[in-house]
């Protein structure tokens, strides 16, 4: 069994069922100030570097204040009402905490909507370092966040996993050489994912829970 010291999350997709706020507050901001909506795969090809970023793709210099405002506002508002961690996963967290694991995020999401989705979901406690695309200067899938994380606990990489659910997460895993795993049960791209035969693979969160079970929990 592999001997885990230390593990990263992804947000998106793996801890928190927030994919749809996202895409509906881009749709917020895209219909707002251009008139046009973006299908969802559209908006997922726009995945990579934070919020802003891609913000400043969709409107005009002139107005990328106000976009900005607008999405953050619609993001923060209807949060309660359309994102939720997925059921188990705060156990999972509890696992890893009780067995003084290290924990750690790293994730394409900008600082302000990490900040609020870690906030409104009380997650915010679980995690350090909490890596954004904001804080790093090569966004997944380049390693630079899993690098923070390393580097801040003194790990070794073949003792470290991250859980992600986007091809990004596994080839950010790859350039760092910890260990991946691909978390697919909400993943936006399970077939990808599914295709570079990642090694470790969990369709549910029940799985997850179980896998850390039995590396941390005492019988």
């Amino acid at each position: 069994m592999l001997e885990i010291t230390g593990i990263i999350f992804d947000i998106d997709g793996t801890l928190t069922s927030t994919n749809q706020l996202i895409f509906d507050s881009f749709n917020f901001v895209a219909k707002k100030y251009t008139g046009n909506s973006l299908s969802e795969k559209q908006i997922i090809a726009l995945f990579g570097p934070p919020e802003d970023v891609v913000l400043k793709k969709l409107t005009n210099e002139e107005e990328f204040e106000s976009v900005k405002y607008d999405y953050y506002n619609f993001y923060q508002n209807n949060h309660k009402k359309m994102a939720a961690l997925y059921p188990g996963i705060r156990e999972c967290l509890q696992i890893i905490k009780e067995a003084d694991i290290p924990l750690g995020i790293f994730t394409g999401k900008g600082r302000v909507a990490t900040e609020i989705t870690l906030s409104e979901l009380s997650l915010r406690d679980f995690f350090y370092p909490i890596v954004t695309g904001d804080d790093v200067k090569r966004h997944k899938p380049g390693g630079e966040g899993i690098e923070l994380f390393l580097h801040t606990h003194n790990l070794k990489p073949e003792n470290v996993l991250m859980i992600g659910d986007s091809v990004h997460d596994a080839a950010a895993s790859k350039e760092t050489g910890v260990h991946f795993a691909a978390a697919l049960w909400d993943s936006y791209g399970k077939a990808d994912v599914e295709k570079l035969n990642p090694e470790f693979k969990f369709n549910d969160v029940f799985g997850l829970y179980n896998y850390l079970a039995k590396q941390f929990v005492k019988h």
